[in-house]
């Protein structure tokens, strides 16, 4: 199965993720420091110190958001010095050296647990996601995020899935169709059927953007039984979502799609974890979507220590 010619928009760092990061800092920095300063700091260390310490990962896994630290270290204090040691997205051992921090002793006290907030969250998300990434290895399932993000942090977490090796899903209710059971029970007590939902969301798409919008806008309906299939596979959407079904039911969607509409592509959601997604995956559906990288991941663990 290959991808439909309509995929959900990816994740990158570029310059409006850096300034998104750079915003968000902001508001960490006034959080921690009240709109004051690191007051154990400014007593007990002189201003005219410096320092360069390592950032180290005391467990193994991948580490994701290094690119992220360096605009928030320089918002912090705009002379401080990131050097990240490896890539973001690496997999890393425990006690490995990822980055180098430096410049006055004060402004790199202050910024230590921002920047280690960012960092752990970023790295557990990217670590977790690397887990379902393996798991499915030498099937062609994708693995993709949803939207059980940190307020606030979808970016991030999104582009931390990224660096995990994953796909990133829909990035918000504003640049995708997805049809879900609570719209189609509305849509039910009006009268209108999942397939004719989807119809009703081609003709919506359509009508409302121009071409080259509408080219890019996925369609996506959800089921939640192998009998739904048939008919919204006429109707032609561009993924159907099969929610909290079991592999014997997902391996017969995947035939019937298969025989009836194989350019549409099949994700499976629910459930989805290291311990059941390779079964999962082993159906034949082209995707599988997961919150738990995002919403149940522990951070890794990261820590700023005083070089040698």
């Amino acid at each position: 199965m290959s991808s439909p010619c309509r995929e959900f928009r990816q994740s990158e760092w570029n310059d409006h993720l850096a300034g998104h990061v750079a915003a968000l800092a902001v508001e960490w920095f006034a959080e921690d420091l009240g709109h004051e300063c690191d007051w154990t700091s400014v007593g007990l260390i002189d201003r005219s110190a410096q320092s360069e310490l390592d950032v180290v990962v005391r467990s193994p896994g991948v580490v994701a958001g290094l690119v992220a630290a360096e605009v928030v270290a320089k918002v912090a204090d705009s002379g401080l010095e990131w050097r990240p040691l490896v890539a973001d997205g690496a997999a890393v051992e425990a006690g490995t050296r990822v980055a180098v921090l430096a410049g006055a002793t004060r402004s790199v006290l202050a910024a230590e647990r921002v920047l280690l907030n960012l960092l752990g969250r970023m790295s557990g998300v990217a670590t977790a996601t690397r887990r379902l990434v393996d798991a499915v290895a030498g099937t062609p399932c994708r693995v993709y995020d949803t939207r059980k993000t940190v307020p606030g942090w979808r970016l991030l977490d999104k582009y931390a899935v990224r660096l995990g090796g994953g796909w990133n899903h829909r990035m918000g209710l504003y640049d995708a169709i997805l049809i879900k059971d609570n719209h189609l029970a509305a849509l039910a007590a009006a009268g209108f059927s999942p397939a004719e939902a989807v119809q009703r969301a081609r003709s919506f798409v359509a009508a409302t953007f121009p071409p080259s919008r509408a080219d890019a806008m996925v369609v996506e309906i959800e089921i939640d039984s192998p009998n739904s299939l048939p008919a919204v596979l006429a109707a032609g959407p561009d993924i159907v979502l099969l929610d909290n079904m079991t592999p014997s039911q997902l391996a017969s969607c995947v035939a019937t799609r298969n025989a009836e509409r194989p350019g549409v592509v099949l994700e499976a959601s629910g459930g989805i974890r290291p311990g059941t997604v390779a079964e999962i995956a082993r159906t034949g559906v082209d995707r599988v979507s997961s919150g738990w990288p995002t919403h149940d991941a522990p951070w890794l663990d990261v820590a700023l220590d005083w070089g040698s």
